[in-house]
């Protein structure tokens, strides 16, 4: 019997709720490989299913959040154009649903464990985050033309910048909240987040699977495992970093609140490529 791998740091790729995937590929794949890498590099709805495995609160969290969208509530609210909020839900409801499920407590175990850097975007001090949120999108769906959108880093055209919070250096359960908010910013779905009082976007915006940090550790011998949501698509892999994806399509809107059976599969998916995966690796 072959002991566990261990990687020197871990990568979780955004994806909206395909990022559900995540959660069932890290259940399967550390029960039989145990992980403490020297740290996890997240970007948007991957920073959150990284925290709630890490903080024990997977099943937890996947539950009540099949619940929810077992409730039917549209994804869409026009009256709130009325009061000059988002139309899409989402973003409000996201929000209200991290407050429920992270305390302090839940910061303090992930303390314990490696820090997760959760990756965000920032731009440029006299654009407006709106437009640089707008103006990334079109310029990653033009990317995606241009590449097939296995890496995107359209954002940095424009001007943003990667940077990076550490759950070591959050002090309450509330700067983690905003962290996983600012990571997985993307106007108008999600509001624009703040840390420290300073706009912050999706970090995916410029650099989606998160590889900046994976390649200097890549760069330094280190061995790296990255999880990608999309099937299909994927960065080119290098002698030092393993990449693991869906083994088939996850369908599952990135952004719908009313998907109970869409979350349930991406769940599933993830069970079992993380299985396979685990059986594969070698001392």
């Amino acid at each position: 019997m072959s002991a566990p791998i261990r990687f020197d740091a871990i990568g979780f790729a955004g994806g909206g709720n395909r990022c559900y995937w995540q959660s069932g590929f890290w259940e399967a794949f550390a029960g039989l490989h145990p992980q403490r890498p020297d740290y996890y590099v997240t970007v948007s709805a991957g920073a959150y299913h990284c925290a709630i495995n890490l903080a024990g609160k997977a099943r937890q969290v996947r539950e009540a959040a099949i619940a929810f969208a077992e409730e039917g509530s549209q994804d869409i609210e026009w009256k709130n154009l009325i009061y000059g909020r988002s139309p899409f839900v989402v973003g409000g409801l996201f929000d209200q649903f991290l407050t429920t499920m992270f305390d302090d407590g839940d910061l303090e175990t992930l303390k314990a464990q490696p820090p997760i850097f959760m990756q965000v975007s920032r731009p440029p001090p006299l654009m407006p985050s709106s437009l640089a949120a707008l103006g990334s999108i079109a310029a990653y769906q033009l990317e995606k033309r241009i590449t097939g959108g296995a890496y995107s880093k359209a954002g940095r055209y424009l001007g943003l910048s990667p940077a990076w919070v550490s759950t070591h250096e959050m002090q309450t359960a509330r700067d983690l909240i905003d962290g996983i908010l600012a990571t997985a910013s993307v106007p108008p779905f999600m509001r624009v987040g703040r840390i420290h009082g300073r706009p912050c976007l999706d970090g995916g915006l410029v650099d989606n699977p998160p590889l900046l940090m994976l390649e200097e550790t890549e760069a330094e011998g280190g061995r790296t495992l990255l999880l990608t949501t999309r099937h299909g698509r994927v960065p080119p892999a290098t002698p030092n970093r393993s990449i693991v994806s869906p083994s088939e399509p996850v369908t599952v809107n990135n952004f719908t609140i009313r998907d109970p059976n869409g979350l349930r599969r991406a769940y599933e998916i993830g069970l079992k490529d993380g299985e396979r995966f685990a059986k594969t690796l070698q001392v």
